[in-house]
């Protein structure tokens, strides 16, 4: 435990470590794979292409080090924190000159920690990396039920119930103020902690706009460009949300397939990685096949895909969809990475200003849904700038 530290909060140092009859048994499983056919010519259209994973899993069986890649995420400082009954893993990086702003980033699914981890260096020592704006103290948590996170065993496990044991770990690490971020299911954990205790808060940081505003009775008509951007929207739903049902309705059933197959779990990933990736079509060509294979074994040797994916049933059955009377009023800065390959459209700012406080919005020329491991020096140069200049109480 390190100074600033609340003494009543359970904290324990952890270090990643894989046993070596883990990885001999996902290698005997990789070759055992009983592949299915595809039509050819069909390449990515009904889902992951079997020339390519086939060339990935080969990749992951033979030359895949995953030692090395296990030093490498040692190297970060991490740590495990109990509440609840459960254990909560997550990363701490102090800035590394003088006091940093506490900043807490949350990753979605299927993503990791790890998505996180390249804004570490630019974040906590921005001078060094030709950045202006402050340094932070960054802290990267693990979702409930992913990864070194353990889930609750029971339902309710939603976007609102991570947004209170966020607050709880940034106050027992002795932040008083401090400000918050994410894309995917962080985004909406970022959110809610922003709409239930706001007084902590800094900032609000988006990558991602996970909640639709309330456009119901009573609230303003939606403009020309509001309209457009719900047709483009609607027409990503039809084609890219099939998953969303399974895992919001069944994901029981889902979790036996791809906890059991590595090609199961890595097809049903890295299909999502390329088409919400921008790849120009060539996922390999724009992040390491070190990287993606490194977030697919934080869900296969911890055995998160299950709990993972129980969040859409969590936040479909336990909904907290903002109301009439929601309103983020903390400073709300949004980096829009609106560059996917498979286009989700591209929300106006207006949209946004529905449900938040916005401060900041900056459409960038490139990077898509997973802008941290994308796009690093962009998303950091906006998160720097926005705490410096729209933050509350930063300037």
């Amino acid at each position: 435990m390190t100074a600033g530290e609340d003494a009543s909060l359970p904290i324990e140092p952890f270090t990643i470590r894989v046993e070596d009859r883990v990885l001999s048994d996902l290698r005997a499983r990789i070759r055992a794979t009983r592949w299915p056919d595809q039509i050819p010519g069909v390449g990515w259209e009904q889902g992951t292409d079997l020339h390519y994973l086939r060339q990935m899993l080969a990749y992951w069986a033979d030359e895949f080090d995953w030692r090395v890649q296990e030093r490498k995420l040692n190297e970060y400082h991490h740590f495990r924190a109990s509440f609840d009954g459960i254990s909560i893993h997550f990363v701490h990086e102090r800035a590394r000159r003088g006091a940093g702003i506490p900043l807490i980033l949350t990753h979605g699914w299927p993503s990791s920690f790890i998505e996180y981890l390249p804004l570490v260096p630019l974040l906590t020592d921005p001078r060094a990396h030709g950045l202006e704006g402050p340094a932070f103290d960054v802290v990267i948590p693990s979702l409930p039920g992913y990864g070194f996170s353990q889930r609750p065993a029971r339902t309710g496990v939603n976007y609102r119930y991570v947004a209170g044991l966020w607050h709880w770990l940034m106050h027992g690490l002795g932040y008083q103020r401090y400000g918050t971020g994410g894309n995917d299911f962080g985004a909406g954990v970022a959110t809610l902690m922003a709409l239930d205790n706001p007084e902590p808060l800094l900032g609000v940081h988006l990558s991602h706009l996970e909640f639709r505003p309330y456009i119901g009775p009573g609230s303003p008509p939606l403009s020309e460009r509001e309209e457009a951007y719900l047709v483009q929207a609607r027409r990503w739903v039809e084609s890219e949300t099939g998953y969303q049902a399974i895992q919001s309705t069944k994901p029981q059933t889902l979790a036996y397939g791809l906890n059991d197959s590595p090609a199961g779990l890595a097809a049903w990933i890295l299909e999502k990685w390329r088409s919400w990736t921008d790849n120009k079509g060539d996922l390999n060509a724009y992040l390491s096949r070190d990287f993606l294979l490194t977030n697919i074994m934080i869900y296969w040797f911890t055995q998160t895909i299950a709990p993972s994916i129980r969040d859409y049933l969590d936040n479909r059955q336990f909904s907290v969809a903002p109301g009439p009377a929601d309103y983020v009023s903390v400073p709300t800065g949004v980096a829009l990475f609106r560059n996917l390959l498979v286009a989700e459209g591209e929300p106006p700012r207006e949209w946004a200003e529905r449900l938040y406080n916005v401060r900041r919005w900056t459409a960038m020329p490139r990077g898509g849904h997973f802008a941290p491991a994308e796009q690093p020096e962009l998303l950091a140069r906006d998160i720097a700038s926005f705490f410096a200049h729209d933050g509350r109480g930063c300037s």
